[in-house]
């Protein structure tokens, strides 16, 4: 089956993170099946959401009768560890092509991927370590692309301003790239290696993240 972007979604789970994640899909366009057990819950959502059902996500009979095993794509966003685990698995046994799930835990994080879920996602985590990158001072923002791969906007290090990146020895002391610049006033433009830093530039760079960590530390 070809992937595509606006390939309808099964939301599973309407607590904050669930509700939040079903209403942007819906709002950019992507229809939604979104389903959670309990029916205050489902009646609250209505109206708002493509497509809503009142359902216990762990019963695999109710969740071939809503049709899910005709979705792409699929995220279990419920909170508690034995429900989410027993709907992931239920998903992987109806051989959903790309399941999502939230966990709030490493060990729920673990335990998620060992039964067949492909990303699993902390959001608390995430964003915490996110936020204490910001808190720092140093970053302007940042974000983990991958497992070990981040980017960050932050100011240039005093060291590399007006020096040609090329001749800076940026990537060969740090491992790290800069992407693209924001002279102050301008929107972003590619980085060269003819590209001179300024005091008062945005810059985005990207790397592995513990050379991202190493890096910022001269920020």
């Amino acid at each position: 089956m070809v992937e595509k972007r606006n390939d309808p979604v099964v939301v599973i789970g309407l607590g904050r993170f669930g509700s939040s994640l079903a209403l942007e899909l819906t709002r950019r366009g992507t229809e939604v099946l979104a389903i959670d057990h309990r029916p205050k819950i489902v009646q609250a959502l209505a109206g708002h959401i493509t497509h809503l059902a009142t359902a216990d996500a762990t019963d695999l009979d109710a969740l071939q009768q809503l049709g899910v095993p005709d979705f792409y794509r699929a995220v279990v966003a419920i909170g508690d560890l034995e429900a989410s685990i027993l709907s992931a698995s239920l998903l992987v046994e109806l051989e959903i092509d790309d399941i999502w799930a939230k966990a709030v835990s490493q060990q729920h994080r673990r335990i998620l991927s060992r039964v067949g879920v492909h990303h699993v996602v902390l959001p608390e985590f995430d964003m915490g370590e996110r936020v204490a990158h910001l808190v720092s001072g140093r970053l302007l923002d940042y974000m983990e692309v991958d497992e070990n791969f981040a980017l960050i906007k932050t100011h240039p290090p005093k060291e590399y301003v007006g020096t040609p990146l090329g001749e800076s020895g940026l990537r060969r002391k740090y491992g790290v790239t800069v992407v693209a610049v924001k002279k102050e006033g301008e929107a972003f433009t590619y980085a060269t290696a003819e590209t001179e830093l300024s005091y008062g530039d945005i810059i985005l760079v990207s790397g592995r993240t513990d050379q991202i960590e190493r890096f910022s530390e001269l920020s």
